[in-house]
């Protein structure tokens, strides 16, 4: 009987190693330093003229930047686009005409599993071009942006991060990019999070694009309340939680449609609504002057109106 002969520790190690080494060697060198008046971070170009994927909040208002490269070459650089929405932000490196940068390509964040190596590679506290690993220790989370909105398809992960990382890549050992490094949650140790290249590929052809993300919005203020039963079942509601609308803002779809202060938001365009967050991802721009059935819940009884949702202002 022959025994299979098993891999020993040093040989696991050294095949570990070598996939790190793999990943950071094809994306390495499109990993910049982003250098703003007040602070920085960090980002990846991703097309060989120049385009610079990052956070917005690292380049938010910034007036001037500049982008460093691994091997030293320093370009001003310009917004294209910002999303605070989804802390995405897209920057043009000032190179010269016919010069090509090294840039990463944008892999596919639906194939990544919990478990796979996960190499983050940065500027933490400016030091410049660091490379921490770990694996992905989660998928499909949720992530509060600094504009208010819930950021969905996040990816988790234990590769260390610190300030300075924001905007850098996250790398499978193919050397495939499938998140950007936006957030570590402090206190706890190994808690990161980026935002997952699928969602950052769709923002940045929009940026690209439009120079912003356009997004419908129908001016309410409001707050996830919980439906109480004997009400559910007196209306024949399918949810249990709707929008409880605290104020609405004057001039608004929601005002022209007569939505008052007190109604909670049951359904939109079809959809039961079961919060604030939910009622946010149908406000997309495909919504923009399309009228929408809106239920609602007034002193009690259900009733049914429509709204026009117009496109959302942008935010400076």
């Amino acid at each position: 009987m022959i025994q299979e002969q098993l891999p020993d520790d040093a040989d696991l190690l050294d095949s570990y190693s070598r996939a790190v080494i793999h990943a950071v060697e094809v994306v390495g060198p499109a990993v910049v330093k982003i250098d703003v008046e007040r602070g920085g971070g960090s980002g990846v170009v991703f097309t060989p003229d120049g385009l610079v994927l990052t956070n917005s909040h690292v380049v938010h208002r910034a007036p001037r930047m500049a982008v460093t490269l691994p091997d030293g070459r320093r370009f001003r650089a310009d917004i294209v686009g910002d999303d605070p929405e989804t802390d995405l932000a897209v920057i043009r490196a000032e190179v010269a005409a016919g010069v090509a940068l090294p840039w990463a390509s944008l892999g596919d964040s639906r194939a990544v599993r919990v478990g796979q190596i996960a190499i983050a590679i940065g500027n933490p506290y400016g030091f410049h071009h660091s490379v921490t690993a770990g694996v992905v220790s989660a998928l499909g989370r949720s992530l509060r942006s600094r504009s208010g909105r819930l950021v969905d398809d996040v990816i988790q992960t234990d590769a260390a991060l610190n300030p300075g990382n924001s905007g850098g890549p996250l790398v499978t050992t193919r050397g495939e990019v499938i998140g950007v490094n936006t957030a570590m949650i402090q206190p706890a140790q190994g808690l990161c999070l980026a935002i997952a290249s699928n969602t950052a590929k769709f923002v940045a052809a929009r940026l690209i694009r439009d120079g912003r993300i356009r997004r419908s919005y129908i001016g309410v203020a409001g707050q996830t309340v919980p439906i109480p039963r004997a009400l559910a079942r007196a209306n024949q509601l399918a949810v249990s939680a709707g929008v409880f609308v605290a104020s609405v803002e004057p001039q608004s779809p929601a005002a022209a449609a007569g939505v008052r202060d007190g109604d909670v938001i049951l359904a939109f365009a079809g959809e039961p609504i079961s919060g604030v967050d939910h009622l946010h991802r149908q406000l997309t721009d495909d919504r923009i002057g399309v009228a929408s059935a809106v239920t609602i819940l007034r002193h009690g009884e259900r009733q049914q109106i429509t709204v026009v949702p117009a496109e959302a202002p942008g935010r400076q």
